[in-house]
């Protein structure tokens, strides 16, 4: 298999499932075991795959509030976005950090113990940071989907019993 197309399959196995084993990946792909194990090697040096995790369900983080916080943001000269995007992401309540479209300018993934820790991150950290504009904050309430992962739990169906 061509090497550029071994590493698309390869990453796509592994989003699906990063449990995947080499010699299963490697039996889907019609691929030996060094093959994938190298490939594997290669997209990690190469910073393809920066890291794995596992998708967890609502019931699990029952402690954990989440919420996507909507920012806009003052572009410095000559690195845009990045700097403050990039200083915001360390903070360790920053799940997640995308340059997005629209409206405002970043879309944070934000948790905390409550909705008061959430909320004074917002006011004591985000807020009062150079280039922070302003923000728009929406709890997240149910998590229906994550990573392509659907969290719905299958019903039962059965039919009733006719009795004559």
């Amino acid at each position: 298999m061509e090497k550029k197309t071994l590493k698309k399959e390869v990453l796509s196995l592994l989003k699906r499932n990063a449990r995947f084993s080499a010699k299963e990946m490697a039996d889907r792909l019609g691929a030996s075991e060094g093959e994938v194990l190298a490939t594997i090697a290669e997209l990690e040096k190469e910073r393809t795959i920066v890291g794995y995790t596992a998708i967890v369900s609502d019931e699990a983080e029952s402690n954990e509030v989440r919420a996507i916080i909507e920012v806009a943001i003052q572009p410095e000269r000559d690195t845009g976005f990045d700097n403050v995007a990039e200083r915001l992401a360390r903070f360790p309540e920053v799940r997640s950090a995308y340059l997005v479209s629209g409206k405002y300018d970043l879309r944070l993934e934000v948790v905390g113990d409550s909705l008061q820790a959430v909320a004074s991150f917002v006011a004591g950290k985000l807020a009062s940071q150079d280039g922070v504009k302003s923000c728009a904050t929406y709890f997240l309430l149910k998590k229906y989907k994550e990573s392509g992962v659907q969290f719905a739990r299958e019903e039962k169906h059965e039919r009733l019993k006719i009795v004559p």
